[in-house]
């Protein structure tokens, strides 16, 4: 599903410049659960991002489903990025003057849905994840935990093959936390490929794999289940 080789990505910070990522080799199939930590800096977020096609790398090769993705224009990259990959970050990055429901029909939009199917699909996703009575309720009027909910809802209506989580618990209440890390696996149960980014050892200790990053570099990695 993902292969990275020899990815870098640096940055120019003053005069000095620094590898947020390093060298990194990275083999992940389809389906797997896998957990990226480490300390603050460590890179976590830019391998993430680069996945995710937010950043490009510097040096090195990045293959989805066997497709070289490293060198795709601006709009190759926008319809990669809405096809094949789902995001969920800690603070929600909800459009505020938007309902729940609006929120969660922008990505059909922009990949040419019809409105009937924007309709039923948006309204599947938010009754499977218990927002049914808050379709038409902005962000201001939902707790953090449906936020996240909703976003994930936002993430997961197109049915991309893979899912990406930047700290999706990291702003929530322990109980609301454990129900998003539910619907995650749950989707990731389903056949989703689910990557997360986490400082939370408890959320970590749950997936299937885990690796660990230090100065931009893989240190361990545990394997495939």
């Amino acid at each position: 599903m993902i292969q990275f080789r020899h990815a870098q990505r640096l940055f120019s910070v003053g005069d000095q410049v620094v590898r947020a990522l390093d060298d990194v080799n990275l083999d992940i199939a389809a389906g797997e659960y896998l957990a990226i930590i480490g300390p603050s800096g460590s890179g976590k977020s830019t391998l993430l991002n680069a996945i995710g096609l937010l950043d490009k790398l510097t040096d090195g090769r990045y293959l989805l489903e066997g497709a070289d993705v490293t060198h795709l224009s601006d709009n190759e990259l926008a319809r990669t990025r809405r096809e094949k990959i789902g995001f969920v970050f800690q603070f929600f990055h909800l459009v505020p003057r938007l309902t729940a429901a609006q929120n969660v029909e922008l990505p059909l939009i922009l990949s040419d849905v019809e409105p009937s199917e924007r309709r039923e699909r948006v309204n599947d996703v938010l009754q499977a994840y218990g927002l049914g009575d808050r379709a038409h309720h902005r962000p201001d009027q939902l707790s953090g935990g449906q936020r996240q909910r909703v976003a994930i809802a936002r993430a997961t209506v197109t049915r991309p093959p893979v899912i990406l989580a930047d700290e999706p618990t990291g702003n929530l209440d322990r109980a609301s936390g454990h129900d998003v890390v539910e619907i995650l696996e749950n989707l990731n149960r389903g056949g989703m490929t689910l990557l997360v980014v986490t400082h939370d050892p408890e959320l970590a200790s749950r997936a299937a794999r885990q690796i660990r990053m230090v100065d931009g570099k893989i240190v361990s990695d545990s394997g495939p289940e």
